[in-house]
């Protein structure tokens, strides 16, 4: 009986030592030297200390900064813990909203977010990225058409003139991987760091 288990049991060992402990410690190793700082969460530091990383979004609501998509994440309501309060951004309950497109509670804040942009003013059609969340809720990217959206109320909010906070959108434009995958996208961490060290100098 023993001789039919023990080539099972020496497999599972095997195959737990090879792709539990050895496989994954070979990539991780690998990973820190070829791309140490993709390994070590792609942070980024400002004066010694870690603001954020360029792959999760953060919440940003002032008029002096640009502004994420929308986020649907959430936390535990502190009032009551069977039920979740709204909590853009927060990395530790990522998560989309799960609303469909035929959810009225979906439509309802679309709609919002579009009435809020044009009584801003707004006539021109709005990117789907300026009212719609991500899968994750925590993108950190937004769209070229989005952040340009965005340059007249950060301009006014800086002093700045608009041209100026225009051409900082242009160049922070990562395009295309490969020029085949993905979408051109602008990181709104890293466009804010670059608008405060302009307004800093």
């Amino acid at each position: 009986m023993v001789q039919h288990f023990r080539p099972a049991i020496v497999l599972i060992v095997l195959m737990t030592l090879l792709t539990g402990v050895i496989y994954p410690f070979a990539i991780t190793g690998f990973a820190t030297v070829v791309f140490p700082h993709r390994a070590g969460g792609s942070m980024i530091m400002r004066d010694g200390n870690v603001i954020g990383s360029s792959l999760i979004g953060q919440n940003f609501t002032s008029d002096k900064y640009f502004h994420g998509r929308p986020s649907a994440t959430n936390t535990t309501d502190p009032n009551d813990p069977t039920k979740t309060v709204d909590a853009p951004y927060n990395a530790a309950n990522s998560s989309g909203s799960n609303l469909g497109p035929t959810s009225q509670a979906l439509i309802d804040r679309v709609k919002g977010d579009v009435e809020s942009w044009r009584k801003a003013g707004l006539t021109e059609p709005i990117p789907a990225d300026a009212v719609t969340t991500s899968g994750s809720g925590l993108d950190p990217d937004i769209s070229p058409a989005y952040a340009l959206l965005q340059v007249a109320r950060v301009a006014k909010a800086r002093n700045l003139p608009e041209d100026k906070v225009r051409a900082l959108v242009t160049d922070a434009i990562e395009g295309r991987v490969l020029g085949l995958i993905g979408e051109p996208r602008v990181n709104v961490l890293g466009l804010n760091l670059t608008l405060d060290a302009l307004t800093a100098s």
